[in-house]
């Protein structure tokens, strides 16, 4: 288990994401840019070696006991006016980190939920609108496209 620090603020807590994401995939032997700047939606591009990735990081938190939530839009405040975006068109996938397991999750973004998307890891019922956190649990492979 990785250790916390809760007093970490969400910009430090999103490049400890980002980090340790970058960190998994070149582990895996995959190639990774950052885009210089802060204007992309996207926060880095993988390379396969055959396709580019335009990938969004992001860190999850848990929701209840058997999931865990991370939000699939983008919040910004400018002149003191609150404004919300999707990534649609903008992404090709969410790569996410559950701080407290270290595990990772690639989602392509066709997959993911509008606002807020929910992993659960076990449920009593299985139903065809959970999405389990087994079936995107990143395990050193990417998605053929």
């Amino acid at each position: 288990m990785v250790e916390t620090n809760s007093m970490t603020n969400s910009k430090a807590r999103g490049d400890e994401t980002e980090a340790a994401i970058v960190h998994r995939l070149l582990e895996n032997g995959y190639s990774v840019s950052i885009p210089f700047g802060d204007n992309d939606k996207y926060d880095i591009v993988v390379d396969s070696g055959e396709t580019l990735y335009r990938v969004q990081c992001k860190t999850a938190w848990q929701n209840k006991a058997d999931t865990i939530r991370f939000n699939t839009h983008s919040q910004t405040t400018k002149d003191g006016e609150y404004h919300e975006s999707t990534y649609e068109g903008e992404i090709d996938a969410f790569v996410v980190r559950y701080p407290e397991t270290d595990s990772i999750y690639w989602i392509p973004i066709a997959e993911a939920t509008a606002q807020k998307m929910e992993l659960r890891f076990t449920a009593e019922i299985d139903h065809p609108s959970i999405n389990w956190a087994s079936e995107y649990e990143f395990d050193g492979s990417l998605p053929s496209v």
